[in-house]
């Protein structure tokens, strides 16, 4: 990805960098792909020569979005997303760094496929990417991958998607090996066997509807084993996704304890409920399930008092042959790059966060956790940006998608909150001609 040199000055925004807790009236200067200057009193040393100014009009300049949560089905499953598609949808929802979970085919498993992923990255996406690598090798839980390596090859974290680790030495020896090289592990916690063959969340809900039950014990006993391993181990663990109050409060005590423990969650899951399956609609079908409303305002809570420290979209793109079958048998997943920052919006709007505090769960905490220089507007930072309108309203209509699949749960919804341009290395992205 080439860096712009063509200086930028964005003019009468809102500027609001929760890396430096600043909300204030001002403008953002960039030179040479990194940021000089933001703020109320940014322009006090005047423009750069030539610079291209843009008039925000009053609308929010943040940091671009960094999502942690992306499935690409390149290689492998290109029918359902490529690099480039993913990078298309990602710009348009303002999300200028991608993190790729390894569920691909092949597993990013070997340091090889780590630099296929960064080349095919460079030559053919428009915001940037980093992927991660899979704890174990192909994602069986059972042998560790080599870290070292993958790290080496430009791995920027380790997972194993959607795929728990139930081996609990296995996962003892991957939080401390990876240690060793101050790695992050990234986990989706789940005791399979109480998961069972449950689709949904356990419950009347799923009684009424004739589905299995996936209850809350099988997420948060399996998180609680996790907090006993990282204690042991003293290494760097991120929760993937957690979806029930119990685990936020295993979460909060292994914070209270000094673990180095970080919580994510899905904009579905804060935004989402089980009663929006309706009548089996597949496009809510997702790992781990859809919560009760009073499942949902507890996470909204535990993100609110920072128990929670990301958002992420969990975008993970599923076709017409994956999705088009009954409840049950239909994979899960949903599209989220696009919508994640509109759907975010709602809570806002209902006054659950302020919009810098929903901005640093996608911004400056998942930098600081990946280790990246991006996600903040202060002097010498990247200059990935975003201008968007918090008060915009839009409909999510399936035609304008740009992604290759089409499983949004927000289809046809009206969302608040429009991006009106992405700035990425200080290069401007057209989203209208993307």
């Amino acid at each position: 990805m080439k860096t712009s040199e063509t200086p930028l000055v964005l003019k009468n925004a809102r500027v609001i960098d929760p890396a430096s807790n600043i909300d204030e009236a001002g403008s953002v200067i960039v030179n040479n792909g990194v940021i000089v200057a933001a703020g109320e009193n940014a322009l006090n040393q005047g423009a750069p020569e030539d610079a291209k100014i843009i008039d925000c009009k009053g609308a929010v300049v943040a940091p671009g979005l960094i999502d942690m949560g992306v499935s690409v089905g390149e290689p492998g499953a290109e029918h359902r997303e490529t690099l480039e598609s993913a990078s298309q949808a990602a710009a348009v929802g303002g999300v200028t760094t991608i993190v790729t979970s390894p569920n691909t085919d092949p597993v990013i498993d070997d340091p090889a496929l780590v630099d296929f992923m960064l080349r095919r990255a460079r030559d053919t996406a428009m915001v940037k990417v980093h992927p991660m690598a899979a704890l174990t090798k192909g994602l069986a839980g059972k042998e560790m991958s080599e870290l070292g390596l993958l790290q080496e090859a430009g791995a920027i974290a380790f997972s194993n998607d959607k795929q728990p680790v139930t081996n609990s030495s296995v996962l003892l020896r991957l939080l401390t090996y990876a240690r060793d090289f101050d790695a992050l592990v990234v986990h989706q916690a789940q005791d399979k066997d109480l998961a069972g063959s449950g689709v949904m969340n356990s419950g009347l809900r799923a009684s009424w509807l004739g589905l299995g039950g996936i209850p809350h014990e099988a997420e948060f006993i399996a998180i609680e084993r996790d907090m006993r391993l990282l204690a042991m181990a003293k290494g760097k663990y991120h929760a993937r996704l957690i979806s029930c109050p119990q685990s936020a409060q295993a979460i909060q005590k292994a914070k209270g304890d000094g673990l180095n423990v970080t919580a994510g969650i899905s904009i579905n899951h804060l935004t989402l409920n089980e009663n929006d399956i309706g009548p089996y609609r597949t496009f809510h079908k997702m790992s781990p399930p859809l919560r009760t409303e009073d499942d949902r305002q507890a996470m909204v809570q535990a993100l609110a008092d920072g128990t929670i420290d990301i958002i992420m979209s969990d975008h993970n793109p599923q076709d017409v042959e994956t999705k088009r079958h009954p409840f049950a048998e239909a994979e899960d997943g949903a599209l989220g790059l696009e919508t994640m920052l509109g759907a975010g919006m709602r809570l806002v709007l209902n006054g659950d966060i302020s919009l810098p505090k929903l901005l640093a769960t996608m911004t400056c905490n998942p930098a600081d956790r990946l280790g990246l220089a991006s996600g903040r507007l202060t002097k010498g930072a990247p200059a990935d940006l975003i201008i968007f309108d918090p008060q915009k309203p839009w409909v999510v209509e399936k035609d304008k998608i740009r992604s290759r699949s089409k499983n949004t749960p927000f289809e046809d919804e009206t969302l608040t909150g429009r991006v009106l341009t992405t700035i990425v290395a200080g290069g401007i992205l057209d989203n209208d001609a993307i």
